[in-house]
């Protein structure tokens, strides 16, 4: 894939339009446009739909209401993720045949049972940076024959990164570490990437077409992003990122990862909490000035 040829700075505000905006993506919005604005560049917006069945039209247009009352302007068209499936498979393709990706079979429920009973016998489980077990790794070295019998059978499966393969990939293909530059609210600089920590991760799903991972990827070499502004709770998953990118053949942007706000419970902002909806709050009299202050800035 040959990105778009571009010597301006591109940043993009990318939300998924299954709920309603709050106050923490008006603080990532904003700043995506404040720096674009510093910097003489352009916004783009993408809609990371890739969850048909929540993600809805109706959310679509609540997001544009809320942008354009924040004053954010972007360059059209938007993308969707949704319209874009056959892109992300295309790449899945192409690692599964240089046998990067491997088919797992197991249940959530059969991981935590694994999980649970290696850790009540004493044994240490890692977990990846959000705190999460990692995915059992003997399902790297199913035969040909087993894995075909299982999908043949209507088996329900994810394709997930064999890492070790990937990482080995890497080691011979670059000299020194896998890095990122880092300009956000956290470290700073050059960051060394770790994506061995995540494990074997998804890359598609069987609930949905295509991951996180795999389709932001992606899409921000597709659009030609230069510089990724988004919070930092997504900034160790720049490492399974950065890792992607060389895999692919991809450019890598610079990345800025943002302080999160946190609600009463010491936790990010999620759709759940209305009270912080941006709608709400302007129903209720607030000015696009107010949630600036309320934001931050």
């Amino acid at each position: 894939m040959s990105p778009p040829v571009c010597n301006e700075p591109i940043l993009r505000f990318a939300p998924s339009p299954n709920g309603r905006l709050h106050l923490g993506h008006a603080l990532s919005a904003l700043t995506n446009a404040d720096i674009a604005s510093a910097m003489q560049g352009r916004l783009l917006l993408r809609m990371e739909d890739i969850d048909i069945l929540r993600c809805t039209p109706e959310f679509e247009r609540s997001i544009h209401e809320d942008l354009y009352w924040l004053g954010i302007g972007w360059q059209k068209p938007v993308r969707r993720q949704s319209e874009h499936f056959a892109f992300y498979r295309a790449a899945l393709d192409d690692l599964i045949a240089r046998d990067l990706a491997y088919p797992a079979f197991l249940t959530r429920g059969e991981v935590k049972a694994g999980v649970a009973a290696a850790e009540a016998s004493g044994d240490i489980w890692p977990r990846d940076p959000d705190g999460a077990p990692l995915y059992p790794t003997e399902e790297r070295h199913l035969d040909p024959s087993t894995r075909r019998q299982r999908i043949a059978a209507a088996d329900r499966y994810a394709w997930r990164l064999n890492m070790e393969k990937a990482l080995a990939e890497i080691r011979s293909a670059q000299a020194g570490a896998l890095c990122w530059d880092e300009t956000g609210d956290g470290e700073k600089g050059l960051i060394v990437a770790d994506p061995a920590a995540w494990g074997d991760v998804v890359l598609w799903r069987s609930d949905a077409p295509s991951s996180y991972h795999l389709s932001v990827t992606l899409d921000d070499a597709a659009q030609g992003i230069t510089h990724v502004v988004r919070g930092l709770d997504l900034f160790h998953a720049t490492s399974v990122h950065r890792l992607l990118q060389v895999l692919l053949g991809l450019p890598a942007p610079a990345y800025h990862h943002h302080r999160l706000l946190l609600g009463p419970d010491g936790r990010k902002l999620s759709k759940s909490n209305g009270d912080t909806a941006l709608s709400t709050l302007r129903e209720g009299g607030a000015s696009s000035a107010d949630i600036r202050r309320l934001v931050g800035l």
